[in-house]
């Protein structure tokens, strides 16, 4: 999914901005998830699964927009162009998937995240990133005279409602954090000398950052793990050799 006006936000000051945020957040928690398949779904011009060592790594754009076209095919790479209400991936074949900005600006959010749940294994990972409605940069939607173009022409979706939907589909959010508490300043300078707010936002009013990330585990219930019986076999063994040794003791003091 290219979202129309995202390339050029990203070359103002505040498209820098939140861009770094996500990148440096996404970097840390993909790093450490393993497996085979890992798929970014929307905005293929970051690439948020640079740190990730899946084997398997592919961006999705959808089909029919700015993406398709052949001059922003060359400078955005796309390995899957499709419908994102319909995936086509079988199901339970992802071990990742990396989400952002996706859902509020899609007029079908459910379906799109219940395609997500499809394909993804169980115990595989979702990472899902928006702009917060509870913060400076939500409230810049509800100015006057405030602009229609990308960021502000979303549905911005809050955290609460984005973990009621996680959790009807069986998802569990295990990790989720915010940033950009900055206002969405256009001057460079101005951005600039209001970053002491990330400091003191994070610590007072963490829940008003401008964006958020959010960290989801596909849970199926009635599934347990079985593990090697490895342990098991260890403390047999152990077992064995105290009753051997206790034997061997009781003969010698015979």
């Amino acid at each position: 999914m290219s979202i129309p006006g995202f390339e050029s936000w990203l070359a103002t000051a505040p498209g820098r901005y939140v861009a770094a945020w996500e990148q440096a957040r996404i970097d840390a928690m993909v790093a450490d998830v393993f497996g085979y398949n890992a798929l970014q779904i929307g905005l293929p011009q970051l690439d948020l699964l640079a740190q990730n060592r899946i084997p398997l790594r592919q961006r999705v754009g959808e089909s029919g927009s700015s993406s398709a076209s052949g001059a922003a095919r060359t400078a955005v790479v796309v390995d899957v162009l499709c419908d994102l209400r319909e995936l086509p991936f079988a199901a339970s074949s992802v071990d990742l998937v990396v989400m952002p900005h996706v859902l509020e600006f899609s007029n079908e959010p459910h379906q799109i995240l219940r395609e997500v749940e499809r394909i993804l294994i169980p115990e595989g990972q979702l990472l899902i990133s928006g702009f917060n409605p509870l913060s400076l940069w939500g409230l810049r939607r509800h100015l006057p005279n405030r602009p229609d173009a990308f960021p502000w022409n979303g549905s911005y979706l809050s955290v609460q409602r984005m973990k009621d939907w996680l959790q009807l589909l069986g998802f569990e959010v295990d990790r989720g954090c915010f940033g950009c508490y900055a206002p969405p300043c256009e001057n460079p300078q101005w951005l600039q000398r209001c970053r002491f707010m990330e400091a003191a936002g994070d610590r007072w009013w963490s829940f008003a950052g401008g964006v958020y990330l959010l960290r989801a585990v596909k849970r199926v219930h009635g599934m347990r793990l079985i593990l090697p019986a490895w342990n098991q076999r260890k403390s047999q063994r152990k077992a064995i050799s105290a009753l051997t040794q206790k034997g061997i003791g009781q003969r010698e003091h015979q």
